[in-house]
C-alpha cells in the first residue's frame, strides 16, 4: 500500500484557496476635505511574518528610497492535525461521477490546516482599514470551494474558521526607528486528503467472453460463436430518480402509470424498492415490464414509489462482493479470427 506515488496537490490547493481570499484587498487615504487621495492595493505575500519585520529592522533610515512598503499582508501555513469529530468508516465509499464515468472512492480523511495571516502597518488606520475588510466575511467560519481531485471531478466546501486575533504595536525606540503595527489572525482549513484513485478497481472482472470452435485445435479452427457476459448492477448506486409510481401496483400487475416517462426507455432496467424490472414498451404515461428480473422477487409497491434507471454508471459501480446480475450476448462469426485479451480486440 505505502508505495503507491499519487499526489493530489490537495494541500497545496488549500494554501492558494485560503491566500486568495485576501489578495484583493486595498485601502484609502483621504485628505481633510474627505476626497480620495490614494488608493492603494495591499500586497500579499506568501511567508513568515517575522522575515519581513527583521528586514524592516535592518532598514531603519527613513529617507531611504527603497524600502519594504507598508501596509502588507503576509500568510503561511503553521501545521497539519487530524480531526476525529469528522472522521467517517474507514471501508466506507461513495459514488464518484464526471460524465459518464463513474466510480467508487473511500471517504477522504479529515485534516485541520492551521493557518497564520499577518497585517503590518506603520499607521493604525490602515491595519484598521484591512481588518474591518476581513472580520464582517467571519462568522466565525467562511467557505471555499476547492476541487481536491480534478480526475474525479470531486469538488468540496472547505469552512476557514476564524480561531483568534492577537495585537501588536512597537511603541518602543527613537525617532529613527519604523513604527510596526501586527494583527496576527489564526485561521484552520477543514479540508480532506484523499488516498490513490485507481482508474479501474483491480482484481474485479467486468466481462467475460467465452469462443467456440468447429475444432479442438483452436490454431486451425475456425471461431463460430462468442459468448459475452457482463456484470449488471442490482442497486441504484447513483440513487438517481428518474419517475415514481402513480398509485399503488401488486406483485402480479405488469402494467402500469408512472408520474412521467421522459427519462425512460424500452428495454431500461428500473429497479422500484428492491425489485428490477425490465421494460417491455412505453405507451403515454403507462408502461408494461418483466417483473421481478435478475431474479429479484416481484412485490406489491405503494404509490409514489421512487423508480430509478439501472444504466451503465451503476454498472461501472460494481465493486468486489456486491450483487449483480449478468447482461449476455451471443454473436456468430465466420471470420476466422481469434480474441487477443491483452489488446481488446479480434486479430
Amino acid at each position: 500500500m505505502l508505495g503507491t506515488y499519487f499526489y493530489h496537490e490537495i494541500l497545496r490547493k488549500t494554501v492558494i484557496g485560503f491566500g486568495t481570499l485576501f489578495n484583493n484587498i486595498n485601502i484609502r487615504h483621504k485628505d481633510a476635505s474627505g476626497t480620495n487621495v490614494s488608493v492603494l492595493k495591499v500586497p500579499l505575500a506568501y511567508g513568515p511574518m517575522q522575515k519581513f519585520l527583521a528586514r524592516i529592522q535592518q532598514q531603519p533610515d527613513l529617507e531611504r528610497e527603497v524600502a519594504i512598503t507598508l501596509p502588507r499582508l503576509s500568510f503561511e501555513m503553521q501545521g497539519l492535525q487530524y480531526d476525529p469529530t469528522r472522521k467517517t468508516g474507514i471501508a466506507q465509499t461513495f459514488l464518484t461521477k464526471n460524465g459518464s464515468n463513474a466510480k467508487k472512492v473511500y471517504m477522504p480523511v479529515p485534516y485541520n490546516v492551521g493557518f497564520e495571516l499577518s497585517i503590518m502597518a506603520k499607521l493604525s488606520d490602515d491595519a484598521l482599514q484591512i481588518l474591518e475588510q476581513i472580520l464582517p466575511y467571519f462568522q466565525p467560519s467562511f467557505n471555499i470551494t476547492v476541487n481536491l481531485i480534478s480526475s474525479i471531478g470531486e469538488k468540496k466546501d472547505i469552512p476557514i474558521v476564524l480561531e483568534s486575533i492577537n495585537y501588536s504595536d512597537q511603541y518602543e525606540g527613537g525617532f529613527d526607528s519604523r513604527r510596526v503595527i501586527v494583527y496576527t489572525l489564526s485561521f484552520t482549513a477543514k479540508t480532506y486528503l484523499f488516498g490513490p484513485v485507481a482508474d479501474n478497481p483491480e482484481g474485479l472482472i467486468k466481462k467475460v467472453d467465452v469462443d467456440y470452435y468447429t475444432s479442438t485445435n483452436t490454431v486451425t479452427a475456425r471461431r463460430n460463436i462468442r459468448y459475452s457476459a457482463t456484470p449488471t448492477a442490482k442497486k441504484n448506486y447513483d440513487e438517481d430518480e428518474a419517475t415514481v409510481v402513480n398509485g399503488a401496483i401488486d406483485a402480479d400487475v405488469t402494467s402500469f402509470k408512472v408520474s412521467a416517462t421522459t427519462d425512460l426507455s424500452a428495454n431500461d432496467r428500473i429497479i422500484v424498492d428492491t425489485e428490477i424490472m425490465l421494460i417491455r414498451s412505453i405507451s403515454g404515461q403507462n408502461i408494461t415490464v418483466f417483473r421481478g428480473h435478475d431474479n429479484t422477487i416481484a412485490a406489491k409497491h405503494e404509490h409514489n414509489a421512487k423508480i430509478g434507471v439501472l444504466s451503465a454508471v451503476d454498472n461501472a459501480a460494481i465493486e468486489f462482493g456486491d450483487d449483480f446480475g449478468f447482461d449476455e450476448m451471443t454473436s456468430f462469426f465466420a471470420d476466422g479470427k481469434t480474441s487477443s485479451p491483452s489488446q481488446g480486440i479480434d486479430i
